[in-house]
């Protein structure tokens, strides 16, 4: 595979640019690590929300939100390639279609295993359910820590970015209201 031998390649440079020795024992199988790192942390890009989507429609008279928060991801920086950590709130109101709940937080998963910014991935997500769904009103919010920002930079430690992309009737103050009024409740069920 010569993409994984240029890519460990390239890690054997970089770790003799930054004054270490890529031929000492603890760094011997790094760059085969690094290559199998970022082939995990990458995949989003060999995958398709809008497929994960449609494997589950289901018609549905349901007409109320149906929300999935707290979904736990991790990204990595564009810009510097460093960690994203946050949790994803998504919510729709069906016009005829529901979605099964698990493809969500999956889609979700999707976007995050991207080079990313959270507001492009916050507007991602927003619009695969708008396309696939086409529900009367999709709201997503963002709330992500920053390790570009936390560990260089500013070295903001636990300073938390919040995005957010709505549309159809989540852009109307009542469902806005509720949206955000059920993303900042206390969790109250325990298993």
């Amino acid at each position: 595979m010569q993409e994984k031998k240029l890519f460990e390649e390239s890690v054997k440079n970089m770790l003799t640019i930054i004054g270490e020795d890529a031929q000492r024992e603890g760094l011997l199988k790094t760059p085969e690590r690094v290559f199998k790192a970022f082939e995990f942390m990458t995949k989003g890009y060999r995958q398709d929300p809008k497929v994960i989507l449609n494997e589950a429609l289901f018609q549905s008279s349901n007409d109320e939100m149906v929300l999935i928060k707290d979904i736990e991801f991790y990204s990595m920086c564009e810009h510097h390639l460093l960690p994203i950590i946050g949790r994803a709130h998504v919510a729709y109101i069906p016009d005829g279609k529901v979605v099964g709940l698990s493809k969500i937080p999956r889609m979700v998963e999707v976007f995050a295993r991207r080079l990313q910014i959270q507001e492009q991935m916050t507007e991602q997500i927003a619009d695969a359910i708008t396309d696939v769904i086409k529900p009367k009103g999709v709201g997503v919010v963002i709330q992500a820590r920053h390790m570009c920002m936390e560990m260089r930079g500013v070295e903001k430690v636990n300073s938390t970015t919040t995005s957010s992309a709505l549309r159809g009737m989540f852009r109307e103050t009542k469902t806005r209201s509720e949206f955000l009024n059920f993303i900042n409740s206390p969790k109250s069920i325990r298993f």
